[in-house]
């Protein structure tokens, strides 16, 4: 269970325009409605000692992209809270995992997907990296299973299997991989 006192109903986002500026917050659900209005969001990517990704399956519950398999955890920080505050708190509430320093922030994109009609991810995401060689208590409401993978093994499912995977996965893995690979892997 999600120890925060915020509820899906009660939750806000923070709107934002293309550079990433604060324009002003809405309700979550109302963010992800239809085509979706730009938000802030963020992706962690955790890896452990052997620099294998742990990869989450987002709960049956979710009403965007349910079952996907993603990256460790991603979600939106609240209005008045830095980005990677936010990360740790999701990484706290979502998988029992305590960082003792802050995530690496290593980009940042914009992008924009539809899911199926439900409603869209609309979102300027901040990715970082943290070490996380253990999960602690899951949070079920957000995460069906989870289970760490190697870096090459990712890069074959993401090709063999496009559709098991979230639409943020796919156009951060590759960056990663691309520009910061030597240094997550050394």
């Amino acid at each position: 269970m999600n120890p925060s006192t915020h509820t899906p109903a009660t939750e806000e986002v923070i709107i934002v325009n293309e550079a990433d500026e604060a324009m002003g917050r809405e309700c979550k659900r109302c963010a992800h409605r239809g085509d979706g209005l730009l938000h802030r969001a963020f992706s962690v990517y955790a890896f452990d000692a052997s620099a294998r990704l742990l990869l989450q399956r987002r709960s049956a519950s979710k009403p965007l992209w349910p079952l996907y398999w993603s990256n460790s955890c991603c979600s939106h920080p609240r209005p008045g809270e830095e980005t990677s505050a936010a990360a740790q708190r999701r990484l706290r509430e979502e998988l029992g995992i305590e960082i003792s320093v802050p995530p690496t922030f290593l980009f940042k994109f914009s992008y924009h997907a539809n899911y199926r009609g439900l409603g869209a991810e609309h979102e300027v995401c901040s990715v970082y990296a943290v070490r996380a060689d253990a999960v602690g208590l899951v949070n079920s409401d957000e995460i069906e299973s989870h289970r760490f993978i190697e870096a090459d093994a990712l890069d074959i499912a993401l090709y063999r299997d496009p559709d098991c995977y979230t639409p943020w996965l796919h156009i951060a893995w590759p960056r990663i991989r691309a520009e910061h690979w030597p240094a997550i892997a050394g």
